[in-house]
């Protein structure tokens, strides 16, 4: 499959790379037909998804059943008035219906719009409203279908809402009697590539979610996530730890990993513990893992020894900076080197540590070379090896595949992060002389103080190595004499949270002093028992520098 998409499958080096990869987009693609259809009619038997939950219930769905399943979901949604452009939202969680669900709507040109299960009533109808959504389709359970019901009176674009159970509340439709009664799918018109196939409300850290539309060629920009950063071969069993709800799911859960031709591990549950997410690892043998850097901190403080984790071959790490403690304590437990990677809901994988690389920790790694990619000073010009700049995207050749279409409805937001053929990522980092990438913050976030310039996550870095320390923020407080000066807002361990005082803070201002440059230390320290965050875990830095005006 991987051969059809692009030239070259292999490379020894980042120069190979750069040179020889290049993707080869098909007039209307469309990943239900060409992917999953295609290796339906070539293998049918071969293993697509190993689903189980926390239930004790598997299910191992082959390509063929995923043809069968999402082309009578496709007959179902179109019975319901579903067509080309449509808006449709899938508050799924982990239920295997969402591959049924994605894949149908991919195949009738739709919109899909996948959600969390955490949105409330006012989330729902602010997205039903600004996206004129059509139908949801949720997972049959009593908080989710009360939220989406009660919506329903201030969303007129709303139709038709479904439920794929355990219970089918009054006035919703029955998913899977609906789907057992499809009449034969008959395929519509074709998409053409630049149809918006895909839509992400993303959450931000400051004012109203923006919609993130990406194309019908989005899934192959996944290629390079699945096949050169998770290193995923046919053979192997891929878990991603994410809810369907965010976009961290499509990059690990369905286009690149199904076009590399891999099986995709979901594991359904309701709480997220250590120990299980390892017996899943030893029990179905699972070869490569992908998650964010909370989880591996997690994972690293369960006894590996008793768990047989010889399956697991490749660990990818993503969704915010990755601390060198936990790098270097999972390598030591497992022998496994985290491979570091950066993106946005607006891309795909920008900036990754490659199988032929070696890792640095702390590192995002080096530039896709499907992004032309650069750093850039506040006066537009590129930065200097060592020097902190902006992460922009150039466009002046073309729109690389993954880089998504607009944000919808909104071309003043569009134009002023996507103007002059630069796309402006609000992310900052520097480059070390090897060419890796080092995150600093969001521009925002840069705290400048006496002339310094200090990303936070450099200085959070270094309290996370403190045992004190579970999570921390750092933000700039403003100072008349400085113009900023660093804050830190610390939630304790429990063995600590009865020795805050002047000493620990002292302690803490002393331990950073010693692990980074001293001028980075934090001169206010707060005690807090939460982090504000936004509604998918992202700390909003931006309501304490609020709190500190």
């Amino acid at each position: 499959m991987l051969e059809k998409y692009i030239d070259q499958t292999s490379f020894t080096s980042q120069k190979d790379f750069i040179e020889n990869f290049k993707v080869n987009v098909p007039d209307n693609f469309n990943f239900g037909y060409d992917v999953v259809d295609a290796w339906a009619m070539a293998e049918p038997e071969k293993k697509a998804l190993c689903w189980t939950n926390d239930k004790g219930d598997h299910i191992d769905f082959s390509f063929a059943d995923i043809k069968r399943y999402s082309d009578q979901t496709a007959s179902y949604f179109q019975s319901l008035g579903i067509g080309r452009g449509d808006m449709v939202m899938l508050i799924l969680k982990r239920r295997y219906e969402f591959w049924f669900s994605i894949i149908a709507l991919h195949k009738i040109g739709a919109v899909v719009i996948p959600a969390t299960h955490l949105l409330t009533k006012k989330d729902i109808i602010y997205r039903n409203k600004a996206a004129d959504i059509k139908m949801i389709v949720c997972a049959g359970e009593e908080d989710i279908c009360n939220h989406v019901k009660e919506a329903i009176p201030e969303s007129p674009s709303l139709k038709t809402i479904v439920s794929v159970g355990p219970e089918v509340p009054e006035g919703f439709l029955d998913f899977h009697k609906g789907i057992r009664e499809a009449k034969e799918f008959i395929r519509p018109a074709k998409n053409s590539n630049d149809d918006i196939s895909l839509m992400y409300f993303t959450s931000g850290t400051t004012g109203y979610p923006k919609m993130v539309a990406h194309d019908f060629t989005y899934p192959l920009g996944h290629i390079v996530t699945a096949s050169f950063w998770h290193n995923l071969k046919e053979d192997s069993l891929h878990l991603t730890i994410a809810d369907t709800g965010w976009g961290k799911a499509v990059w690990g859960k369905l286009y690149g990993q199904w076009i590399a031709g891999a099986t995709v591990f979901v594991y359904d549950h309701e709480k997220f513990t250590p120990s299980t997410m390892l017996e899943m690892i030893q029990q179905y043998s699972i070869t490569s893992l992908c998650a964010p850097p909370t989880i591996f901190r997690f994972l690293i403080r369960e006894d590996l020894t008793q768990y047989d984790l010889s399956s697991l071959k490749y660990c990818t790490i993503a969704g915010e900076a990755l601390n060198p403690a936990v790098f270097n304590t999972f390598l030591e437990l497992t022998g496994i080197k985290l491979m570091e990677g950066f993106g946005q809901t607006e891309t795909t994988l920008t900036i990754a540590t490659f199988p032929w690389m070696e890792p640095k920790p702390g590192s995002m790694g080096v530039p896709n070379p499907q992004y032309d990619m650069d750093l850039i000073l506040p006066d537009g010009s590129s930065a200097e090896d060592g020097e902190q700049g902006e992460i922009v995207i150039r466009t002046e050749k073309n729109k690389p595949i993954g880089l998504f279409k607009e944000y919808y409805r909104d071309p003043q937001l569009t134009h002023h992060v996507w103007h002059d053929d630069v796309y402006h990522t609000g992310d900052v980092a520097w480059r070390d002389e090897d060419g890796y990438y080092w995150f600093v913050g969001r521009v925002d976030d840069v705290i400048k103080s006496s002339g310094y310039r200090i990303g936070p996550f450099e200085v959070e870095s270094a309290l996370m190595l403190h045992k004190a320390v579970v999570e921390c923020a750092i933000t700039g407080v403003p100072d008349e004499i400085r113009g900023q000066v660093v804050k830190a807002t610390i939630v304790l361990s429990k063995e600590y949270k009865d020795k805050a005082g002047d000493d620990l803070v002292k302690e803490l201002q002393d331990h950073v002093k010693q692990v980074t440059a001293p001028y980075k230390y934090p001169r206010i320290i707060a005690f807090v028992d939460e982090l504000p965050k936004t509604i998918s875990g992202k700390i909003r830095r931006v309501e304490i520098r609020d709190k500190d005006k």
